[in-house]
Order: structure tokens, then sequence, then C-alpha cells
């Protein structure tokens, strides 16, 4: 199963991840960074498999758009 990678810390907040796909990114009010609604915190990254309700072609046009390449689908 294909699976959505967000490397939080290395995020610098430009929202474009939740311009883009709203359903699965917020921006933290405490932080401004992104947070990947749903993903689950392992080794620092967090990571969120991708099911019938998120869609993998918006989620690889999201990572492409990512201006510091933080966000990985596979």
């Amino acid at each position: 199963m294909p699976k959505i990678i967000h490397y939080r810390s290395k995020c610098i907040g430009c929202n474009i991840c939740y311009e883009m796909q709203p359903d699965i990114w917020r921006m933290s009010q405490r932080d401004g960074k992104a947070t990947l609604v749903g993903g689950e915190l392992k080794k620092g990254l967090y990571i969120l498999p991708i099911t019938n309700g998120v869609s993998e072609m918006l989620a690889r046009e999201v990572a492409k758009a990512c201006p510091v390449n933080i966000i990985k689908v596979g």
C-alpha cells in the first residue's frame, strides 16, 4: 500500500500542501508548519497510508509542488 511520508521538522510553512489537498493537510497555528492529518509519527517522520479516501495522484502532485522536497509518496 502506498503511503505519504512527511519530514515535518524541515517544513518551511509555505502552505502549498494545504492549498492543494486540504482534506489531509493542516497548517499548525502553534509553529506555522504543515501537519499531515492522521499521520503516524515514526522515527521523526509522519506517515499516512493512502486509502480509498485519499487521491494518490494528487498526493504525488503535492509532493512535487513542495519547494523544500519534504513530502514523499511511495
